[in-house]
C-alpha cells in the first residue's frame, strides 16, 4: 500500500474511494456472471453443432465415393457467394452471431447430370454452412473468455486491493486523528490544571 497522508482530507478522500469502489463491485460481479453463463451456453452450442457436423460427415460417406466422378466439378457450385453474420451483446460486450452462408443457384445440365448430385450439393453445402457457424461459435467464445478475463482481473483488484487498501487506509487515519484528538485533551487538561495551580498560588 502507498504511504497515505493522516489527515482529514485524506480520510475524506479514502472514504470517497472506498464507496465507489464498493458501488461498482457488483457491477463487475455481475458482469462475470453473465459472461460466464454465456460462454456455457456457447460451448453447449458448439458442442452441439460439433455433433451434428460429425453425424453429417457419417451419413455423407455412403455416398462420398462418387464426389471421385472427374466428370463433375463441384467446386463452383461450393463457392460461397456470401456470409452473414450478425451479433449480440451480453453485458456490454458484442460478439458474433451466424446467421447463413449463401450460395449462388446451382445451374447445371438437367438431361447430363446424375440425379444424385442434387442432394450432394444440398448436403456439401449444408457441411460448409456447419463449419462456418462452429468457427463463428468458436470465435465469439474467445470474445467472451477475453473479456471474462480482464473482468476477473478488475474484480480480483477491488476485491482483493483496492477494497482492504481503503478500509485500512481509513482505520489508519481514524486511529492516528483518534490518538491526536486524545493527546489535545490531555494536553488541554493538563495546561488547565497548570492554569488552576497558578492561579491558587496567586492567591495564597
Amino acid at each position: 500500500m502507498a504511504k497515505i497522508k493522516l489527515t482529514k482530507g485524506e480520510l475524506k478522500k479514502q472514504r470517497d474511494a472506498l464507496h465507489q469502489y464498493e458501488r461498482y463491485l457488483p457491477t463487475l460481479q455481475l458482469k462475470k456472471q453473465q459472461l460466464q453463463l454465456e460462454i456455457s451456453r456457447q460451448a453447449l452450442l458448439l458442442a452441439e453443432k460439433k455433433n451434428s457436423w460429425s453425424l453429417k460427415i457419417k451419413a455423407a460417406q455412403a455416398w462420398s465415393g462418387l464426389l471421385t466422378d472427374e466428370s463433375i466439378d463441384f467446386s463452383a457450385w461450393l463457392a460461397p457467394r456470401s456470409l452473414a453474420l450478425g451479433s449480440r451483446n451480453i453485458a456490454g460486450v458484442e460478439f458474433p452471431v451466424f446467421q447463413q452462408l449463401e450460395f449462388p443457384p446451382a445451374e447445371y445440365d438437367l438431361f447430363i447430370t446424375p440425379l444424385w448430385v442434387d442432394a450432394a450439393i444440398e448436403a456439401l453445402r449444408a457441411l460448409l454452412s456447419l463449419e462456418r457457424e462452429i468457427a463463428t461459435i468458436e470465435k465469439g467464445i474467445e470474445v467472451l473468455r477475453q473479456e471474462l478475463r480482464v473482468t476477473t482481473q478488475r474484480v480480483n483488484l477491488f476485491e482483493k486491493v483496492k477494497i482492504p487498501e481503503a478500509q485500512e487506509a481509513i482505520r489508519l487515519i481514524k486511529i492516528y486523528i483518534g490518538d491526536q484528538m486524545a493527546n489535545a485533551v490531555g494536553r488541554s487538561k493538563m495546561a488547565k490544571k497548570k492554569i488552576e495551580e497558578n492561579e491558587m498560588a496567586g492567591v495564597i
